[in-house]
């Protein structure tokens, strides 16, 4: 039984509830597509608009957002990426439990060649201040918000393949996962060891769309795609090779989208056609 539903002018290309475990700040839901919006829920689960944030100085419009991430450190502070080929950081006032929630415009910069496809905060060097992005131009960047005079590439696609969604170990914040446009492999990376993939899951058959790291294990990540297929790797044997996953689990369509609960760890959602199922690991 659904709890609320609510229109929203331009296809999401991300969703996210604040990360606030602690229960201190007012329930708020992010989306992006046209602009970053942000939505109140109120006890009786109606949803209301709350602000809708331009990164664009110049004008009324902007361009597409392709997605965003939420800081779980601080959740004043929201990341998102572009076609544009920029990343923005906004600054959230969501302290005020009655008040109205603004945002504005922390820094912006070019951070890739072309389209900007994902962003993601890491809880490397205090968990605050540091991001990575992957775009069109086929590689992964690092960012630091407190010296944006440099970046660092981690990795560049040998094919300069879009690279299209990136996440980051919970457990461990050396690593991160990502994957190339139309590609069935997922690319594991360690910032210790830049350029080079520590690791390659190749088990898939069609393209991948989905992954989410374990939210309560550093060896454990879910990968889905096309082909249908969720499945769960080990990779503690890292750096030798792993072959075949630990757990798969086969859908009824295209999967295009995965989630690992944080605060239910046990259980994994997936998306397909216009169904969302729930997986028990």
């Amino acid at each position: 039984m659904h709890r609320a539903t609510f229109d929203h002018p331009y296809p999401t290309t991300k969703v996210i509830w604040i990360p606030d475990p602690a229960t201190h700040y007012p329930d708020l839901l992010a989306t992006s597509g046209d602009y970053l919006r942000l939505w109140r829920v109120d006890s009786n689960g109606q949803v209301h608009p709350e602000c809708m944030l331009n990164n664009n100085r110049n004008s009324e419009f902007c361009a597409p957002l392709t997605s965003f991430d939420w800081n779980e450190t601080d959740p004043n502070i929201v990341g998102t990426s572009s076609i544009d080929t920029t990343c923005t950081i906004w600054g959230l006032e969501t302290g005020q439990v009655l008040g109205k929630v603004t945002g504005s415009v922390r820094t912006q910069l070019i951070a890739h060649d072309k389209e900007v496809h994902d962003i993601a905060f890491t809880k490397l060097g205090g968990g605050r201040d540091v991001f990575a992005s992957v775009g069109a131009d086929g590689s992964v960047r690092l960012f630091d918000l407190r010296n944006l005079e440099h970046s660092t590439i981690l990795y560049e696609d040998h094919k300069q393949l879009p690279l299209m969604r990136l996440s980051w170990n919970k457990q461990d914040p050396n690593y991160l996962a990502t994957f190339a446009m139309e590609s069935s492999e997922v690319i594991i990376l360690d910032v210790r060891v830049p350029s080079v993939p520590v690791s390659r899951l190749c088990n898939h058959r069609a393209p991948v769309n989905g992954i989410a790291w374990a939210p309560h294990s550093s060896c454990h990540i879910c990968t889905a795609g096309d082909d249908h297929q969720a499945l769960i790797w080990d990779i503690q044997p890292m750096p030798k090779p792993i072959e075949v996953p630990i757990l798969a689990y086969a859908a009824e369509g295209e999967i295009n989208q995965i989630q690992w609960s944080s605060s239910q760890p046990d259980w994994i959602a997936i998306c397909y056609r216009d169904k969302l199922e729930i997986l028990r690991v």
